[in-house]
């Protein structure tokens, strides 16, 4: 039978059960509650539970689907979770995982950002964050290296991971620019050595060591994964109809000039131009949020980071907080109703984000299935991995950065910061410790040694 049906895909003995999509419910909704770590460690989870636990994917055609979310605007890991849901079990599956992969985040972010604004400075929620930050940090670099382990299998592929990484740490290159090099570096040497660019380095069947997959290297694409125009068109009406008629309600009901409608439109565009995660957005976000839009403070932006960090979903939720804070403050329903205001325009907010990151994948999947063993198309999108672990090595050096020296380099070093990082990879390199375990006790030691300090 086919991914969402209800038996075996392998004719192998070894091949795990069939998943039920009330299974694969179960997990995803766990998922949108361990997701911490951001991209690259929500990849890494992923990873770890669905190639290598659970084997539900095989390793090749998890790592095609990350290079086609690599390539799309908006969140990786949220796009990643849609396309082996859709996989498995077809266009419910896909709005399933990745609904839940940010609700739970959306739900937490309401409450926390209300409590924030509501009441002020916590020194609770300081404590916390003071331990989860060198943790993440942690989890960050231990992607990096579970990244890089599967990508870089040969020169070629720690070349373009190298080049990548002074492209954007030294040359401070756009993201969309490095990805274009990868892939025009990819289209030209899967011609020239065709070895060198295959999935998995041409070192073999990827991800064999871990048996055999549900979905696995030689299952066949199931039939509502398979290209049609008519599907496509589906798709395009579909996605085109839920933007437009929340849009058309929004403007008929309160006019083009008001907050929500403008954070309707703002993130719409935001939403499109997530090349390379959310803190490729981050500066376009704090440009219209802040300064054009006065949604909120300078000083509440960088709040709201360290709550979208800290909080399990994709790092970009932080648009959720933004969404809150403005709704609040700008009292869009009036000053007796400000919590129900700020709830309204982050859950506007939320809806705007992620729309499109749908759309990619149910519209784009369906050709990307048809091509995972066609090398001209695959050889582009393996060089994009390589070069991706070179931007997320930049970005676990940005996240040490402001962790080990929070006032700039010209201010002092934060010894207990770094120990706690060095704790949390010991944790997670050595003992192979579960990554929300690490984040829980990183978080109770950093609240005691805040207290205490």
């Amino acid at each position: 039978m086919t991914p969402s049906g209800s038996a075996s895909l392998s004719d192998d003995d070894d091949a795990p059960a069939a998943v039920s999509f009330w299974q694969a419910f179960a997990f995803w909704l766990k998922l949108g509650f361990i997701s911490f770590g951001g991209p690259a460690g929500q990849i890494a989870i992923m990873h770890q539970e669905l190639v290598e636990r659970r084997r539900w994917i095989s390793e090749r055609r998890f790592l095609h689907a990350l290079n086609y979310c690599m390539v799309l605007p908006g969140p990786e890991a949220q796009q990643l979770a849609t396309y082996i849901g859709w996989l498995m079990h077809r266009s419910w599956g896909g709005i399933v995982a990745g609904g839940l992969f940010v609700l739970p985040s959306l739900f937490i972010l309401i409450a926390l950002s209300w409590i924030y604004i509501a009441f002020g400075e916590m020194p609770l929620v300081a404590g916390l964050f003071y331990g989860i930050k060198p943790a993440v940090t942690a989890i960050v670099v231990q992607a990096t290296h579970r990244i890089g382990a599967r990508a870089l299998r040969n020169p070629v592929m720690w070349a373009v991971a190298a080049a990548s990484f002074v492209a954007i740490f030294a040359a401070d290159l756009p993201f969309p620019l490095i990805v274009l090099a990868a892939a025009v570096t990819g289209f030209v040497g899967g011609r020239i050595a065709p070895e060198r660019f295959k999935a998995g380095g041409g070192h073999g069947k990827a991800g064999a060591s871990w048996g055999r997959a549900l979905i696995d290297d030689d299952t066949p694409t199931p039939p509502h994964a398979l290209f049609t125009w008519g599907r496509l068109l589906r798709v395009g009406l579909a996605g085109g109809l839920l933007w437009l008629i929340p849009m058309g309600l929004l403007i008929a009901f309160y006019g083009m000039e008001n907050t929500l409608t403008r954070m309707a439109w703002f993130f719409t565009k935001a939403a499109l131009l997530t090349f390379g995660g959310a803190y490729a957005v981050l500066p376009y976000v704090y440009q219209g949020a802040v300064e054009s839009y006065g949604w909120l403070t300078p000083h509440q932006m960088i709040d709201g980071l360290a709550l979208g960090e800290t909080t399990p979903g994709p790092l970009i939720m932080v648009v959720s907080f933004v969404g809150f804070v403005g709704g609040y403050v700008k009292a869009v329903f009036g000053p007796d109703s400000l919590f129900l205001g700020g709830a309204a325009a982050a859950m506007v907010v939320t809806w705007f984000t992620f729309l499109p990151s749908f759309i990619f994948i149910l519209a784009g999947g369906p050709l990307i299935e048809t091509t995972h063993n066609d090398l001209k198309f695959t050889a582009p999108l393996t060089a994009i991995t390589a070069a991706v672990v070179g931007v997320i090595l930049n970005l676990a050096l940005f996240f040490g950065y402001h962790v080990l020296w929070p006032k700039g380099f010209a201010g002092s070093f934060d010894g207990v910061s770094a120990a706690i990082a060095l704790a949390a990879a010991v944790a997670l390199f050595r003992f192979k410790v579960n990554v929300i375990h690490v984040i829980a006790a990183c978080a109770v030691l950093g609240l005691v040694l805040k207290t205490v300090l």
